[in-house]
């Protein structure tokens, strides 16, 4: 079965550890690239990246989009919600069904 984890600053994600979902603080670039390649080894099936580390990754999630798992969500953090992640669904869904919604 495929475990579900969230990247982000500590104070982001704290919460979802109550959830069950794998958490995986980071503060900078060099951390956060490890435990996104330490995501991409078969065992996360679901992986949410608070949108302020995701900008710092953008070129490496882009890359991993293509591949079936992990499915890489953007998701605002506590420094507040930059539209990254909406943006990212409606790229998806516009691949996936050919137009915007």
């Amino acid at each position: 079965m495929h475990r579900i984890a969230v990247l982000g600053d500590a104070l982001s994600i704290y919460g979802f550890a109550a959830l069950g979902f794998d958490t995986l603080p980071c503060e900078s670039r060099e951390e956060a690239l490890a435990a996104l390649k330490s995501c991409c080894d078969g065992s996360v099936g679901v992986l949410y990246v608070t949108e302020k580390i995701g900008a710092l990754l953008e070129d490496e999630i882009r890359a991993r989009r293509s591949e079936p798992i992990p499915a890489i969500i953007l998701i605002p953090g506590l420094s507040g919600n930059t539209g990254a992640g909406r943006r990212g669904v409606e790229e998806s869904v516009e691949k996936a069904v050919g137009t915007k919604i």
